[in-house]
């Protein structure tokens, strides 16, 4: 009975071993060759935060590719600014006012959003605030707040919007996290809880679905780590290499998140050479990367 568990276990090494390699080399290839972008014309598209910023960009830019878009701010006057600025470009777009903290609220427009424009196909968590300033200077309403809107919010969309992605096996679901979810900086320590939370939660919510006795492969997720975006939430940012990390425009960042979006990426930085130096920091010793990280000198200043 040993002899015949151990030749088992073996076995199941092996082809772990050659599934391990099968799929190294298959990435390596889909890094040469990338993905088709896949079509998003007649999908509905939520995009939290519609009203300004990357939020607005990625209405238009989804609209232009003829996605049907549900705008969602809790500025009423921003966010119909986005769906006229849609409509003026022959776009189809819906506005909707919603404070994505309050669970009740989103419940709500869910059902309305169903009635009303049909099934959400692709959900896109944008909304976020960022208090930045040194943490024992952070007032306790700032910290919950950035975690109800950065954080929560995040899981009341997915509960309100992801049964019928499931019931279809058809959607995508995306997450701005950020440069700040992968490595801490200073002054944002509320700020990097939120975005690595958003990290841990896309990771979990892509195992409960693959792990799933159903099949739920058709239901795509993609987030989002940008550096710095001129977005109007950064308002001290320090660069020592411009060149080399420069401060993006809302429309820079969106033409890498659509793109993403569009192939399936799973996780992606902007830019991209980020998420490479990144991984390869990560397996020396911490103080290693902390070097690279002096040297960049890089970050936010306090407000």
């Amino acid at each position: 009975m040993k002899i015949y568990q151990g030749i088992v276990i073996t076995l199941e090494v092996i082809v772990l071993i050659i599934k391990m390699y099968a799929t190294w080399f298959y990435s390596i290839y889909k890094f040469f060759v990338p993905p088709e972008p896949k079509s998003v014309k007649g999908e509905i598209i939520l995009i939290t935060g519609a009203g300004h910023g990357m939020g607005r960009e990625m209405a238009l830019s989804f609209a232009k590719l003829g996605g049907t878009v549900i705008c969602v701010d809790i500025n009423p006057t921003g966010n119909q600014e986005t769906v006229d600025m849609i409509k003026e470009n022959k776009g189809k777009a819906h506005s909707y006012l919603c404070d994505v903290t309050s669970r009740t609220s989103i419940n709500e427009m869910a059902e309305k959003i169903r009635k009303e424009v049909g099934d959400v196909t692709m959900l896109i968590n944008n909304a976020g605030v960022m208090p930045c300033k040194p943490l024992l200077q952070t007032g306790e309403k700032e910290i919950r707040i950035a975690f109800e809107v950065n954080c929560l919010a995040h899981l009341w969309t997915l509960q309100a919007f992801l049964p019928a992605m499931m019931e279809r096996n058809h959607g995508h679901i995306v997450a701005m996290s950020s440069m700040a979810g992968v490595i801490g900086l200073r002054n944002l320590v509320p700020y990097c809880g939120t975005k690595f939370a958003v990290r841990g939660m896309m990771e979990a919510i892509h195992e409960e679905l693959r792990e799933d006795p159903k099949d739920y492969s058709g239901i795509k997720l993609t987030c989002i780590c940008p550096y710095i975006v001129d977005t109007g939430l950064c308002k001290n940012p320090k660069i020592k290499f411009p060149s080399l990390l420069k401060i993006l425009t809302p429309q820079e960042a969106v033409e890498n998140i659509v793109d993403a979006v569009r192939r399936d990426y799973q996780e992606i930085t902007i830019p991209s050479s980020l998420y490479y130096i990144n991984q390869m920091f990560r397996i020396f010793p911490r103080s290693v990367p902390l070097h690279i990280k002096d040297f960049l000198d890089s970050g936010l200043e306090a407000q």
